[in-house]
């Protein structure tokens, strides 16, 4: 009976850890995300499953052109994944299908955004972040309810940077930044 006892207790010790890593490990380090929707089309694809990293943040501030994943501004029940066009400070100028970034010294960056399915909708946006806020946009850029609709995203809403898709196997790869 005490052996019985002894293995029991054993088992039970184990899957409490096995439990305890896996809630750390989603809470601080990084967390599946399932892509639902367009917006990211032709890169992200509705249905693909995604690792999202979270700890990357915590040691630097988020880059153009990563793809992340963010608490909705309207909702913050909801998460949206969207790409960042616009850094803290500047200037975002929206017009027909260009993108146009002033930096905070002024300095014109015109995107040459290859990632992009284009941009037939034509309204113009022109933008200037605070200190905290980055424009954000979908790669689909007819199909996504981005910055554009709903004004900049906070620091405090961003969860993580998509790091690597999981599914479809067929698709598995890891992301980088897009290079302007």
């Amino acid at each position: 009976m005490r052996k019985f006892l002894w293995s029991l207790f054993e088992v039970i010790e184990t899957v409490a850890i096995a439990v305890i890593a896996v809630i750390l490990v989603r809470t601080f380090i990084a967390q599946p995300f399932l892509v639902s929707g367009s917006s990211l089309e032709p890169n992200f694809k509705d249905g693909d499953y995604l690792l999202v990293d979270e700890l990357a943040y915590r040691f630097r501030e988020p880059s153009r052109g990563e793809v992340i994943v963010f608490k909705y501004p309207g909702d913050h029940k909801t998460y949206y994944i969207k790409r960042i066009i616009g850094l803290p400070g500047e200037r975002v100028v929206v017009r027909g299908d260009s993108v146009v970034i002033y930096g905070v010294d002024g300095e014109k960056k015109g995107l040459k955004e290859s990632y992009t399915s284009g941009m037939s909708i034509q309204k113009d946006i022109d933008e200037t972040l605070s200190e905290n806020e980055y424009f954000v946009m979908g790669d689909n850029r007819d199909f996504s309810y981005d910055s554009r609709s709903w004004g900049p995203l906070t620091r405090g809403d961003v969860t993580g940077v998509v790091k690597l898709r999981l599914w479809p196997f067929s698709e598995v790869s890891t992301f980088k930044p897009a290079i302007y």
